[in-house]
């Protein structure tokens, strides 16, 4: 039996949040609230959310060896995750990102910066790495080492699941070998150069041969193509404190549910309730639920679909 149900390699970043009254005004002034350390990152939240949910986390990535990059581990070690496979650059600076919150809707606006001594090569990634686990999740950053990782986790029948949000160089060379692919809103688009969604998310499917693709559709939830047939989750409607990290615990919540073998419907339900739980507190990690607390969402609270979505899928608005 292997040692994790899931394995994890990519990003990471400890944030800056600024917490806003409101946004202001291009080239405006405004107070802020508040200011706060708060570590997050796709890949790593996503493995939190898992390990949160109860599942055996391995994380594999590259951290800074400045104060950003002790805060990161020490969070990621609070949960439990195997960090054995985990880089420390010297004299480098870990991902950091300043989060503008607005706390009027709750969206956020994100200032990044990754150094490139924090580049994970493909070198790093060893099959004795991936052949421990039962599932490999994935972004799409250091391009070289998540081609290395797909390609290892498909000869041993390693499902592959990838979250991406743009398009990398030499990216062609990573989604022949993932199973999930589950992007961006611009992604399918960007990629394929077909405007209609529905469309996108075919091509992409049909030629890479996945078994699902989709994607995330932020306040609007989630859209999948697997088996022939569309699937579409209306997103769950919640108060909304910050929108920081939502996609990322949806990917660990998908991750979570492709492993219990739930059905795509129901599993694109329970991604979208633990995303919105996220959004009920502060920072990117900062409301990961228990399985209870999105079972309980999902039963009562009312949802928001994508009005161009809904007439094609015969969806009314809040079902």
């Amino acid at each position: 039996m292997p040692q994790f149900d899931v394995i994890g390699i990519g990003l990471n970043a400890t944030d800056t949040l600024i917490l806003l009254p409101k946004f202001p005004a291009y080239a405006g002034k405004a107070p802020f609230e508040s200011e706060m350390f708060s570590p997050g990152g796709q890949v790593a939240s996503a493995m939190v959310t898992c390990a949160r949910l109860g599942l055996r986390v391995k994380y594999i990535g590259t951290v800074g060896d400045d104060e950003r990059g002790r805060i990161q581990l020490e969070s990621l070690r609070d949960t439990g995750i195997d960090l054995s496979d985990v880089e420390v650059r010297s004299n480098c600076p870990n991902q950091t990102a300043y989060i503008l919150i607005d706390q009027s809707t709750g969206e956020r606006t994100v200032l990044w910066q990754r150094d490139d001594c924090l580049r994970l090569t493909a070198e790093s990634i060893t099959e004795t790495k991936i052949s421990c686990g039962r599932l490999l999740h994935l972004d799409a950053h250091d391009t070289d080492a998540m081609a290395q990782a797909a390609a290892i986790a498909r000869r041993l029948g390693i499902p592959v699941t990838l979250d991406v949000d743009t398009i990398y160089h030499g990216f062609d060379r990573v989604l022949p070998n993932v199973d999930y692919l589950v992007a961006s809103s611009e992604f399918p688009s960007q990629w394929t150069g077909e405007r209609d969604p529905l469309k996108a998310l075919e091509t992409i499917q049909e030629e890479y041969g996945m078994r699902v693709a989709g994607m995330t559709l932020g306040a609007h939830g989630a859209l999948v193509r697997s088996g022939g047939r569309f699937y579409y989750s209306p997103a769950f409607v919640v108060d909304c404190l910050d929108t920081t990290g939502a996609g990322d615990v949806f990917h660990g919540a998908f991750c979570y549910a492709v492993l219990q073998e739930m059905p795509l419907a129901e599993a694109l339900d329970f991604s979208n309730a633990m995303a919105a739980l996220n959004c009920t507190k502060i920072g990117a990690r900062g409301g990961i639920a228990t399985l209870e607390e999105a079972r309980s969402l999902m039963s009562r609270a009312p949802r928001r679909a994508l009005k161009d979505l809904e007439s094609r899928f015969g969806l009314s608005a809040g079902s």
